[in-house]
């Protein structure tokens, strides 16, 4: 088969890493991490446009290296090529290689932030394109400083202490390595976030076997949603996750 991956950047190595031993012809394209930070609505749209634009005369599928992701893939349609779709709500189960490993472990572990390779080196900068847009919906990337030269003294504090809130709901940071990681500097960087932000600290094993089976054409009902041409994604709030339905 000859396949085309449509994935957040932030699984450009592991997804690389399967592609190299996939027994079919993969081209791959990747999208910046931000375009989760916009939304549901202004993700879904940026993917059906990738989506559209694959020539159906010289692929056999479309794969999505992405979750469920926020309802980021609900609605997505399928023009007139196979749409598959890993089933797990989030990225952090395809890196640990299943959605009851990850269920487990977080309950297990509450308060836990997660970090990987990808997370890393590539969550942090954010796309200029996007950067702005982000900025405004979300308050990522401004500093005290920013927000008080922009919005005073009293609000620029106020708006700091409600954009960074989120992370006092936080107590652990898990570092997850997939083995593609060429040394430890990413484990390191995470250990050094982790005793910055006084969070204890883990360091997991993933498994790339969702990114494998995905780029080798093994989709099997549970784990994957295979939607055909005519019919969209839909989420179902259940443990398949998502499920597909007719395009009215």
């Amino acid at each position: 088969m000859r396949l085309k991956l449509i994935s957040c950047e932030v699984l450009y190595r592991e997804m690389c890493a399967a592609v190299a031993r996939s027994p079919h012809q993969v081209d791959l394209e990747f999208l910046p991490k931000g375009l989760h930070d916009l939304g549901g609505d202004a993700m879904r749209a940026r993917l059906q446009e990738m989506a559209d634009r694959v020539d159906p005369h010289s692929y056999d599928a479309i794969l999505l290296g992405y979750a469920l992701c926020g309802n980021g893939v609900a609605g997505l349609a399928s023009r007139a090529l196979p749409l598959v779709i890993p089933r797990a709500h989030d990225c952090i189960a395809l890196l640990m290689g299943s959605r009851e490993r990850y269920r487990v472990y977080f309950e297990n572990n509450p308060g836990v932030y997660f970090r990987s390779t990808g997370w890393l080196e590539r969550g942090e900068n954010l796309d200029q394109s996007i950067l702005g847009t982000v900025r405004d919906r979300t308050g990522a990337c401004y500093t005290l400083g920013d927000l008080i030269a922009r919005y005073g003294e009293d609000n620029g504090r106020y708006l700091f202490e409600q954009f960074s809130s989120y992370q006092r709901h936080y107590r652990q940071l898990t570092f997850i390595a997939t083995g593609v990681e060429p040394d430890d500097r990413f484990e390191r960087q995470a250990l050094d976030e982790a005793a910055r932000r006084g969070w204890r600290f883990e360091s997991l094993r993933g498994d790339l076997r969702f990114f494998e089976k995905l780029v080798g054409g093994e989709w099997d009902e549970n784990e994957f949603l295979v939607v055909p041409p005519g019919w969209r994604v839909k989420p179902t709030y259940d443990g398949g996750v998502i499920d597909k339905e007719p395009i009215p």
